[in-house]
């Protein structure tokens, strides 16, 4: 065990579902145990995860009161019991997905509320202790505001475009959903040299940032009756070959089953209620269509973050532009509701 100094911190607890984040005064553990590390979080972005927490998409939760958040980045200031990859002084960046290292057991923090829970990385609160496999160590000279889209944003587009639908040059490809992940990934598809990029969401300031991202078409759906009619349209003669749902709308997975090739892939990266299900044809999947859930496109951030890093600093994709705001975490629940209502664009990052 290593002693670590009392701290007290402010952070974004969520206390009870279906209702805004409370800002509560919590105080870390006096210890830290094998594989635990403790970080100074400057910056965390806000994912749809933390959305769907919120709203209790996957049921009830059982480990209320706790906080939120998988992806920042922070300064290491003290590491547990086991700890190499990172030490004191490093900049790292914060991931849900695990890599390399302990995981540790998870902390638990106290407060006027009683115990508050915490998994093996949050990011909703101004300092952490975070599980060594959730870390990974960062030397650039990128400006900390950007670097926690390298925790989810931006790796879980990376794997969907290459390990999901291992996307080729010349390909189609249809993103439904144009948020922080989206536009990742219609900047890594343009990369990827696809020849068709479609970008659909319903909101016009979201679909000019994907134009702006490299989408070679947009749709509206606020403005369109009839997607397909739309898709077959521009497509001509083409055929879709991938068709990633970031909504987890039943009715949007129906939609891009129907339509994606007879060959290509439907890409789940949203995730539907718990109680909602989807109706298709199965028959087609014994010919070669593919349906596959996926989980941070199978990323492994001790390599991916490096190569996101590498493209960033080489101007071969732009990180700053998908940041539409970055705001105080006492406006988090503002920053929540902005990114519900379409009322910006892109990644919202919250400052600690």
């Amino acid at each position: 065990m290593t002693k670590i100094p009392k701290i007290e911190m402010q952070a974004a607890v969520l206390v009870k579902q279906l209702r805004p984040l409370e800002l509560i005064k919590v105080k870390l553990p006096d210890k830290l145990y094998e594989g635990q590390v403790l970080v100074k979080i400057g910056y965390s972005g806000i994912c749809g995860s933390q959305l769907g927490e919120i709203d209790g998409i996957k049921g009830p939760d059982k480990y209320l009161p706790h906080l939120l958040g998988h992806e920042g980045s922070g300064v290491v200031l003290e590491t547990g019991e086991g700890v190499t990859t990172v030490k004191p002084g490093d900049e790292v960046v914060l991931h849900w997905r695990p890599g390399k290292g302990i995981q540790s057991a998870t902390p638990k923090y106290h407060s006027s509320k009683g115990i508050i829970n915490a998994g093996w990385v949050t990011s909703f609160n101004q300092y952490g202790i975070i599980s060594e496999n959730r870390l990974t160590k960062i030397s650039s000279n990128l400006s900390s505001d950007i670097l926690p889209l390298f925790g989810c944003a931006a790796t879980t587009a990376l794997g969907v475009i290459e390990n999901n639908a291992n996307l080729l040059p010349g390909q189609n490809i249809m993103i439904y959903g144009a948020g922080g992940i989206g536009l990742n990934m219609i900047q890594l598809a343009k990369l990827k040299g696809a020849k068709n990029i479609i970008a659909v969401d319903l909101h016009k300031n979201k679909l000019q940032l994907a134009r702006e991202c490299g989408a070679t078409h947009i749709i509206n759906t606020s403005q369109v009756d009839n997607i397909r009619s739309v898709i077959s349209s521009l497509l001509g003669s083409d055929k879709l070959d991938t068709f990633i749902d970031n909504t987890g709308n039943t009715k949007v997975i129906e939609l891009g089953y129907d339509i994606v090739a007879s060959t290509g892939k439907l890409i789940l990266v949203g995730v539907p209620k718990k109680d909602e299900k989807i109706q298709i044809n199965t028959l087609p999947l014994h010919f070669g269509k593919q349906m596959i859930g996926s989980e941070g496109g199978n990323c492994d951030p001790h390599k991916d973050i490096p190569r996101l890093i590498e493209y960033t600093e080489t101007g071969k994709i732009d990180l700053k532009m998908l940041i539409s705001q970055i705001y105080p975490l006492e406006k988090i629940n503002k920053a929540i509701n902005d990114i519900r209502t379409g009322a910006i664009s892109g990644r919202a990052i919250i400052s600690l």
